[in-house]
């Protein structure tokens, strides 16, 4: 938008306007130079303040006739009253009228409020060719051309996008039995936490959620820590993709799980899981009551926890359905994980929808005759997933480009184990607990592991996922034997989709 002078002419548009104080003239020259070379025209007030004009007038029509408008912040800047009213008026500008307003940050000094929720650019350490590339990025911006790039995520986007540093997930005052529903369970939900608490247990749900709780974190705290997580379920909790990231949460860090079937069918990530039958409205008995006082006091203790097996559903007998999730709903819902960066979440899925497809959610493992049925389009599906969200690093074809030859012959597990980096070497160990297993393959950058409460990087390790592991089972003497079955099943059948493809 143009403003007429005080002389009746209206003033030059300019491609961005240049913000500094006096002391970071000099630098700003420097700047204003490189975006000229880029065919820009800057305004600056070295260059643009002609004599006798009022500085003041001048300067407030030519913000105002500009498109975009960069603010050199410094230690000098923010002592210097007109560069903060200048920096102001950009703000304001931004907001209103959509000047573009980019902050420039020069001799480490962080962003002020105003400014720290534009993504900004530090050009504090940039002399030389850094410098260049950094002033050649705001020239495309500003010229609305594409930014040069080499594909790595600039460093200055991450950190102003995530200003604070990652908040570590710290064990509760008080670990308790996580009482997980839907919203249209909540009267139930209720009744049952209120029942637990009342037996002298140790409760959270988020109705314990408290003005003022980072609500994700929290959610993350309670379950990592859980003595066990008790699933309301039914139809509601099933289609709920906040009750299912709590399922997977509490499954990635290893907690006891108490289902209890309150309406329709099992949960599907829930298969193979022994649970309460409460379809009768009922909360839980004396028996039920006791067991999880037993279950309270292992974990307390650091005892072996001991739950009733799953029932066994025998083929073409009666029991308990477990309702199939289409590979359509299911590869949507994997979709969604890897574009948060719930890397777990979606490897724990993939083993799931791989088990459904071959007939064996509830046993949770597979043999190689069950894999010879898997549909090759939903393996493909599943590879195409994880091959995007990684840039090709990740997912079925990469684990079967990097597996060992043998000519005809298949891989052993503990060779394609080491391949995937899974283990360091064929002779070593693999970390028995799942949640310590998948911080092998932690995002680049990342302490905590994938999953941690900050901007998910490419994963270290090409090829680490899909594991195959189903944590629910790592507390049985045979988890290895089965987990090595399925990945060598799976393997199989993928050998025979690559020489479909």
């Amino acid at each position: 938008m143009n403003h007429v002078s005080l002389s009746g002419e209206l003033p030059p548009s300019y491609d961005v306007f240049l913000s500094y104080a006096a002391d970071d003239a000099a630098w700003a020259r420097t700047l204003a130079e490189q975006l000229a070379g880029h065919g820009l025209s800057p305004f600056l007030e070295q260059w643009s303040i002609e004599p006798g004009d009022v500085v003041l007038h001048r300067v407030e029509a030519a913000l105002r006739a500009s498109a975009h408008g960069i603010a050199v912040i410094s230690p000098a800047s923010m002592r210097d009253a007109r560069a903060m009213d200048e920096y102001a008026v950009l703000a304001t500008e931004a907001a209103s009228s959509g000047l573009r307003f980019i902050p420039v940050l020069i001799g480490h000094v962080p962003a002020p409020p105003f400014a720290a929720h534009r993504v900004w650019r530090d050009f504090s350490d940039a002399t030389g060719r850094e410098f260049t590339l950094k002033a050649a990025e705001l020239a495309a911006v500003i010229g609305d051309r594409p930014a040069p790039t080499d594909g790595t995520p600039s460093p200055d986007t991450l950190r102003a996008t995530h200003p604070t540093a990652p908040r570590p997930v710290t064990p509760p005052p008080r670990p308790a039995f996580v009482v997980c529903y839907a919203p249209g369970d909540a009267v139930y939900g209720a009744r049952l936490a209120r029942q637990l608490l009342v037996a002298g247990l140790p409760v959270w749900s988020t109705e314990d959620l408290r003005p003022g709780d980072g609500h994700f974190w929290t959610i993350r705290q309670q379950l990592r820590y859980a003595v066990a997580v008790v699933v309301v379920m039914t139809p509601r909790s099933q289609d709920s993709d906040d009750v299912t990231r709590m399922i997977l949460e509490g499954q990635v860090h290893g907690r006891p799980f108490v289902p209890v079937l309150l309406d329709g069918d099992v949960n599907y990530h829930l298969a193979a899981t022994w649970y309460v039958d409460a379809r009768d409205g009922a909360l839980l008995d004396a028996a039920r009551l006791d067991l999880l006082r037993r279950l309270y006091e292992d974990v307390r203790e650091n005892r072996p926890v001991r739950l009733p097996e799953a029932a066994r559903r025998v083929p073409g007998g009666a029991g308990d359905p477990v309702p199939a999730m289409t590979a359509s709903a299911g590869l949507e819902r994997l979709r969604a994980h890897l574009a948060e960066g719930e890397y777990e979440h979606a490897d724990l899925l993939t083993t799931r929808l791989v088990l459904e497809a071959a007939g064996r959610l509830t046993e949770g493992w597979l043999r190689e005759r069950h894999a010879i049925g898997l549909p090759l389009n939903l393996l493909a599906g599943i590879d195409a997933l994880w091959t995007a969200r990684s840039g090709g690093r990740q997912g079925f074809g990469r684990q079967l480009a990097r597996a060992p030859a043998r000519g005809r012959r298949p891989p052993r597990f503990t060779e394609l184990g080491t391949a995937l980096g899974w283990r360091d070497a064929p002779e070593d160990p693999v970390p028995r607990l799942y949640r310590d297993f998948v911080r092998r393959s932690a995002p680049v950058g990342e302490q905590g592991g994938p999953g941690a409460d900050s901007e998910p990087g490419p994963l270290r390790l090409p090829g680490f996922f899909p594991t195959l592991r189903d944590p629910g089972h790592e507390n049985d003497p045979d988890w290895y034997d089965r987990w090595s079955s399925t990945v060598l099943a799976v393997h199989a059948r993928l050998r025979e989709w690559k020489a479909a493809r």
